[in-house]
């Protein structure tokens, strides 16, 4: 990850509120109608209505991962009772790039049946923030064997992606992105300064 990258995490609280400090060991990159979301950006309801296209680097096709997308801000940024509303989890990604399942790409040109090489364990709900402006984050996790993230959540609200990572024995994140999200006429809410503040000049 770069220094950008790992500091907009930071700045944008996604360390902190969603996950601690990580050190990135992974490829993420993601995507939507061809436009790919860098740390930060605003994105609109309309824009993320469907999946996403997610690539993920790797070179071991054994190895295989988890993808969670969560909004810590539900329903509202100022009172998240609902932190974090669990938007959809991914499980068994191979470790490659580019191949083809629903729009989620994992190498090659092949196409990825769910019950062959991924499992949408819970699937796509697009994020449609009732008021405010909300972070909505892809965390990824390397897991220890396919078929070891068995057990979905019972509810969308109040997942943690914390806890979920403990029970099932994920380790630290190796990668992870946000966009914000606001109501699509939206034009006021918090939020948040990815800027990096500037430093005083040399004495």
């Amino acid at each position: 990850m770069s220094t950008t990258s790992r500091d907009s995490l930071v700045l944008g609280r996604v360390v902190g509120d969603v996950v601690d400090q990580f050190s990135a060991t992974a490829a993420l990159r993601v995507s939507y109608n061809g436009r790919r979301v860098i740390n930060g950006s605003d994105l609109r309801p309309s824009a993320v209505a469907a999946r996403p296209r997610i690539e993920i680097g790797g070179t071991d096709f054994r190895q295989s991962y988890t993808l969670v997308m969560v909004d810590p801000d539900a329903p509202n940024p100022s009172n998240p009772t609902l932190r974090e509303y669990l938007h959809w989890l991914v499980t068994d990604i191979p470790g490659t790039t580019d191949i083809e399942y629903d729009g989620f790409m994992l190498s090659s040109t092949v196409i990825c049946a769910p019950s062959t090489l991924c499992r949408e364990v819970i699937c796509y709900e697009s994020p449609r923030p009732p008021a405010g402006i909300h972070r909505v984050v892809f965390v990824l996790f390397q897991q220890m064997a396919r078929g070891s993230v068995d057990q979905p959540p019972v509810l969308r609200h109040n997942f943690c992606t914390r806890n979920f990572a403990v029970d099932h024995g994920l380790g630290a994140p190796v990668a992870a992105a946000f966009f914000t999200c606001q109501p699509e006429g939206g034009t006021g809410g918090r939020r948040h300064d990815l800027r990096q503040p500037r430093r005083p000049p040399a004495s």
